[in-house]
């Protein structure tokens, strides 16, 4: 690749690894809100990458309008929990997707998954969730901040949410606490009627209404994960499952949601795997081999539980050498409530559910 071949590919390639970063848990607008805004500061800097480069790039292709998807200024992330027995090399999955039998080097991480998801179905589905309730998490935070071009890490936080199960179309979709500042959690942006149950609102309802057939529920997850240009099919499903872990769900869709992840071609198992808070434990991960960005699932290994989540680079990038950790979440407590803003009795790291 020439210096100018990589000059262009740049931009796309700090969009798509931006976009990976969660939204900002310290905010006063809602995640789409800030991500506009963190898209107008972004329309800047490649108005100023542009003008340093042209006397030595003579032809530039104009750059494709960026979507809204763009990394925030807190973006979480997680710093410092590499260990060493934790692979930085693997074998790529197909390019397309589908429910596909996963390859050969994914078997490891079926039988792994299928353990995961056994233990899920074990759990009693005794808990009843009203409409009027929320759903409570606590959970510990670590997020890079990528606007000047390098990850740089911020501290670890301490983040509370309470998410409105009410299955109607919402304005106010509940409250978040980090480390004590509390915001209301608004619908997104373009959302005028309110924001519905679903993946950008998942509540126990909706989940509980998800197909518990694995194969059946990987076809409705293929068709219903929202495309991004440039994006591996099979990567974006990979990562919408991990959006709805860590946090409630009825034990059949989590067990079905374990099998469905292990039909995705290029899923693999890890040797060992951290938390932010440095808790080990059984890793799942898969690859991103076109922007050399890992996303890892981190399991517990006596019970089989959802520890907590994270992403980081597999090469060098602008960003920063292979290794360096973009985002990471420990989850420590769970509940459901009466009101937003309540504590549980036990949200001092136990999880309820």
């Amino acid at each position: 690749m020439t210096d100018s071949t990589a000059a262009r590919n740049r931009p796309d390639d700090r969009d798509e690894i931006a976009r990976l970063l969660p939204a900002p848990a310290d905010r006063d607008l809602t995640r789409e809100q800030h991500l506009r805004h963190k898209e107008l500061l972004m329309q800047h800097i490649d108005h100023d990458r542009a003008a340093s480069t042209a006397a030595t790039e003579p032809v530039r292709r104009t750059p494709r309008r960026r979507t809204v998807r763009v990394a925030s200024a807190a973006a979480l992330a997680l710093a410092g929990a590499l260990t060493a027995g934790i692979a930085l090399t693997g074998n790529a999955g197909p390019a397309h997707g589908g429910t596909t039998t996963a390859a050969t080097d994914t078997r490891p991480a079926a039988a792994l998954l299928h353990r995961i998801s056994a233990a899920a179905a074990a759990r009693h589905d005794t808990l009843t969730v009203r409409d009027d309730q929320f759903v409570y998490t606590r959970e510990k935070i670590r997020g890079a901040d990528v606007t000047s071009g390098k990850a740089v890490v911020g501290p670890l936080k301490d983040e509370e949410t309470w998410l409105a199960q009410e299955p109607g179309p919402l304005h106010r979709l509940g409250l978040s606490r980090v480390d004590g500042e509390t915001l209301p959690l608004n619908a997104e942006l373009g959302d005028t009627e309110g924001t519905p149950a679903g993946f950008g609102r998942p509540t126990y309802r909706w989940l509980g209404s998800l197909p518990t057939d694995p194969a059946r529920l990987l076809d409705y997850l293929y068709a219903k994960t929202p495309e991004a240009e440039r994006r591996q099919r099979d990567q974006a499903v990979f990562e919408q499952i991990g959006s709805l872990l860590g946090g409630m769900m009825p034990p059949r869709t989590a067990a079905a949601l374990y099998q469905a992840a292990a039909r995705i071609p290029g899923v693999r198992r890890t040797v060992e795997a951290r938390d932010v808070i440095g808790r080990p434990g059984l890793g799942i991960v898969r690859d991103d081999t076109r922007y050399g960005v890992r996303t890892e699932w981190v399991f517990d290994p006596k019970d089989y539980s959802f520890l907590g989540a994270r992403t980081f680079l597999i090469r060098d990038t602008s960003y920063g050498k292979a290794g360096t950790l973009l985002s990471g979440t420990a989850e420590l407590a769970h509940a459901v409530v009466d009101k937003a803003g309540l504590r549980p009795a036990d949200a001092d790291g136990t999880r309820t559910a």
